[in-house]
């Protein structure tokens, strides 16, 4: 069997957030006895909201999004030639860089209202879905929860990330300005005759619905890296039932 059962029942154990189970491993420490299907999916239920509400705090805090690399929202991909132009707007390396603040900043505001979708996704799974993320692929989980919570999650998220949009933040001007004042400046030069013949193209972004959709994905790419993480794991045999179940599956 593959490697999964263990890893959960080791975010569970870590999480130490659930007297139940707590009660659980308790019971099953000290004897061979095998994990029963109640015990397996009460602790993959409790480990996936305890592993989704930590990628959902983590991205929430103060440069949650902006600092971190992997999960960093850049302007979009149509929005290429006004970086590779920017030079040509007075100022304009430092709005490039407000927006970019303002942007990441929206999505740290937003993500905590993942929580109770995540949860909701979770306890409503059923005996089949939680054997088949146990038996499944490394990233079952994840993909559990993109499945079932993507389209909530971008429903209830746009209109919130365009509230984030709206909010003063830098320099008391918020995303949407930010952004506005950045296409619109560019836009006026790519609009003219010399724009034209430089090849300069106008941008047309629907920001919020860009922004939605990145910041989801960023939010996947941290519960699915956290998954891995925690799978692969063996410093954390800490008790008689990892011990033993970890024992199970290197034998």
């Amino acid at each position: 069997m593959k490697k999964l059962i263990p890893v959960f029942v080791l975010m569970l154990f870590l999480s130490a957030s659930c007297a139940e189970l707590m009660q659980i491993a308790q019971q099953s420490m000290g004897d061979d006895r095998p994990l029963t299907q109640t015990e397996v999916i009460a602790g993959l239920k409790e480990a996936l909201i305890v592993g989704t509400e930590k990628s959902v705090d983590i991205l929430g805090k103060t440069d949650g999004y902006y600092k971190d690399e992997l999960v960093k929202i850049l302007l979009p991909p149509e929005a290429d030639i006004i970086v590779n132009n920017i030079g040509r707007i007075p100022g304009g390396q430092q709005l490039l860089e407000d927006v970019l603040l303002s942007i990441n900043r929206a999505a740290e505001d937003a993500v905590s209202e993942a929580k109770p979708i995540f949860v909701n996704s979770i306890r409503s799974m059923t005996i089949t879905d939680a054997m088949g993320i146990l038996r499944g692929e490394n990233n079952a989980a994840t993909q559990y929860l993109h499945r079932t919570t993507y389209e909530g999650l971008f429903d209830l998220y746009r209109p919130k990330i365009q509230t984030s949009l709206d909010k003063k933040l830098v320099g008391n001007v918020s995303t949407a300005q930010s952004w506005n004042t950045l296409t619109s400046k560019y836009n006026e030069a790519a609009n003219t005759l010399v724009g034209q013949v430089a090849g300069l193209k106008p941008v047309d972004t629907q920001l919020d619905e860009y922004l939605t959709e990145k910041a989801l994905n960023g939010l996947f790419l941290k519960i699915e890296n956290e998954e891995k993480l925690i799978r692969e794991d063996p410093v954390a045999r800490v008790t008689n039932l990892l011990k033993r179940v970890f024992g199970s599956v290197d034998t």
